[in-house]
């Protein structure tokens, strides 16, 4: 399948929820560190060899996290270096966009994820240690959620649950939050190190997963947080981005700083049902296509956007 080269590094990638072979890629030029940003829309066609640029959005600052509206197929919002979050809408032209910039946030914005069953509202999550919840017919934040003590790197709604999601911290612990209640519900000090991500279980709304700079994956039944039902080893640096299958209960999909890109089972001892080495820079960002089962795209800060069918060489797609 085909491999799409970027002309900045890659942080993040989210298939649409709308169309099959349709992407959102976040990119930051010089690894993030300075320089500007760019948010492209791609269309993977089964009929065609390549990637097809639908459009690209530059950005003053790198974009580090992106992802799709549940509610309008062309609506997507973006999670920036100089702590905004911007809505873009690409069926309008370049020069309209972004038709909205919510700036708040005082630090850079990590994360950025749509809820997926209310469908009306979305979060971010950022440096200055804060979570915002968003509504894109107001210019401000709903709420604002302020218990973590150090960098946010995720806040995810629970697939399941209109009002709770979980968040991910360099503090080292991962909260549960129903938007409804004054503070978080649970914490659980998951790693010994800072958690970069977090996903929740599409089919169980109480097992939650994390990854964190000690290159483990650990999944958690909410309702016994004591211990993690399983630990996942295997991957030899940090660990960037856990994502839960959204086809099989009990599989999900990690990148890594190690470059590599996994596929797990975690109810089987022998957990890892793939591994693919395909970045030659560090891995930043991956997903599964909810549209179809075993679809798989990762971004990294090769600047490639890989994109492969379970089974397959994701660098069968190199020119």
């Amino acid at each position: 399948m085909p491999a799409f080269k970027t002309p900045f590094p890659g942080y993040g990638v989210r298939f649409s929820p709308f169309f099959e072979g349709r992407l959102l890629v976040a990119t930051a030029q010089c690894y993030g560190i300075i320089g500007n940003g760019r948010l492209h829309v791609l269309e993977l066609l089964p009929s065609s060899p390549v990637i097809t640029e639908l459009a690209s959005y530059e950005t003053a600052d790198g974009v580090y996290d992106c992802c799709w509206s549940e509610s309008h197929d062309s609506l997507a919002v973006a999670a920036t270096g100089d702590g905004s979050v911007k809505l873009y809408d690409h069926s309008l032209p370049p020069t309209a966009n972004p038709v909205r910039s919510f700036n708040e946030h005082s630090r850079e914005a990590q994360s950025v994820d749509w809820n997926p069953v209310r469908r009306d509202s979305f979060l971010s999550g950022a440096w200055d240690d804060s979570i915002k919840l968003w509504t894109i017919d107001r210019p401000t934040s709903v709420r604002t959620f302020h218990e973590h003590s150090y960098c946010v790197y995720a806040a995810i709604w629970c697939p399941r649950h209109a009002d709770v999601f979980a968040s991910a911290s360099g503090d080292r612990t991962v909260k549960v939050w129903d938007v409804r209640d004054p503070g978080s519900s649970l914490t659980i000090p998951a790693h010994d190190h800072e958690i970069l991500s977090c996903d929740w279980n599409k089919y169980d709304a109480s097992i939650l997963a994390t990854g964190s700079v000690d290159k483990m994956v650990r999944v958690w039944d909410v309702r016994a947080p004591r211990a993690p039902m399983a630990e996942l080893a295997g991957h030899t640096h940090a660990l960037r981005k856990v994502r839960f299958s959204p086809h099989r209960e009990s599989v999900l999909l990690t990148c890594s700083y190690d470059m590599t890109v996994r596929l797990w089972d975690f109810r089987k001892e022998d957990s890892v049902l793939a591994q693919y080495p395909h970045h030659t820079e560090f891995a930043f960002g991956v997903d599964e296509s909810v549209l179809v089962e075993g679809l798989f795209a990762s971004v990294g800060w090769d600047e490639f956007v890989y994109t492969w069918q379970l089974g397959t060489d994701p660098r069968a797609g190199l020119p």
